[in-house]
């Protein structure tokens, strides 16, 4: 009975020595320790710790934009340099495109006229230049521009370039039961082909712009859904609260962005009751990605960063507190200059 009161408790022993290193293992290595890494694991053991601040699991609704808060954004949004893609495609099935813009300046690769007719712009340019294609189709279009297009800076494929910091954050929420979603400007059909591949967020966790859909039964009796040329929601500055409603139905606890696009987002996560977390990723190391934020003509951080500041929410300097940007810098490959 003595040996195996003492096998127990040894047994017991390794158990507890294990949890302790567990405990010990750091989920979030590519965040430099700080102030900013620091709110986050604060947050995440209040709210997931029986007390005054416990939020049940169904209610841990986490946030992100993407474009500029989980990937690159410069030079131009990568919908964008999937717009000039298609449009040089197509050009010369449209000469009424040449004078028109943005049209004309995609065609002729001049961004600041791209640029010019803003995020709504590009979306009216992506659902015209898809109008009459299957949505199977589509997402088939954009899975081959994703593995073979390449960043003109960085050399790698658009997909290559996020950041592994924010991918190890949302890793951890989710291990820590929380649900997490994507909430962009962006075309909801275009994320929604890489988002579980490349960020563990299954397709229907996506919420974004999109265009109409139309079901079609053809005389042979196939299904398919064709897009139309026809804007139906923008995902972007106020929408994005709306589309929150809308699509996922519950007030998210956690919200990350990293424009003036996304303060609406962080305002509306803001004004629950309870605890919040509100974050946003300042671009500030342009050795290593881009360093921008009030006179950006992409991803502006202008209103966003003086409300932060204001009112104490986390900013994310990447320069500080970013030990490593992409997740290809872990195997020493160090992005071009």
């Amino acid at each position: 009975m003595r040996m195996w009161r003492r096998a127990i408790v040894g047994l017991v022993a390794v158990l507890l020595s294990g949890s302790a290193a567990l405990a010990q293992i750091d989920s979030l290595p590519s965040w430099n320790e700080g102030a900013a890494k620091k709110s986050i694991t604060d947050f995440v053991a209040r709210v997931t710790t029986q007390g005054s601040d416990f939020v049940p699991v169904p209610e841990r609704i986490a946030v992100f934009d993407n474009d500029g808060t989980l990937w690159t954004e410069q030079p131009i949004y990568f919908q964008a340099a999937f717009a000039f893609d298609r449009i040089r495609a197509l050009a010369p099935n449209h000469p009424e495109w040449k004078d028109r813009q943005p049209y004309k300046g995609l065609i002729e690769g001049d961004v600041k006229a791209a640029l010019s007719a803003g995020k709504k712009g590009l979306l009216e340019v992506l659902a015209v230049t898809h109008a009459g294609m299957t949505t199977d189709a589509y997402a088939q279009t954009v899975s081959d521009w994703t593995h073979g297009a390449t960043h003109p800076r960085f050399k790698r494929p658009y997909i290559e370039l996020v950041f592994q910091p924010m991918i190890e954050l949302m890793r951890y929420l989710r291990t820590n039961d929380f649900k997490t979603f994507i909430v962009s400007g962006g075309g909801v059909e275009f994320m929604r082909v890489f988002a579980e591949r490349v960020y563990g967020i299954p397709p229907e966790q996506v919420v974004g712009s999109s265009g109409v859909v139309k079901f079609l039964r053809a005389p042979d009796g196939r299904i398919s859904l064709i897009k139309e040329a026809k804007l139906e929601f923008i995902d972007d500055h106020d929408g994005k609260p709306v589309g929150i409603n809308r699509f996922i139905g519950r007030r998210p606890i956690l919200a990350f962005g990293n424009s003036d696009g996304d303060q609406a987002m962080l305002q509306y996560t803001a004004a629950g009751s309870g605890p919040r977390f509100l974050g946003l990723v300042h671009h500030t190391d342009a050795e290593r990605e881009y360093a921008y934020d009030r006179q950006s003509r992409v991803g502006t951080l202008d209103k966003a960063l003086d409300e932060a500041r204001e009112r104490g929410w986390t900013i994310v300097d990447m320069k500080r507190d970013w030990n490593v940007v992409f997740p290809h810098e872990r195997l020493g490959i160090q992005p071009a200059k």
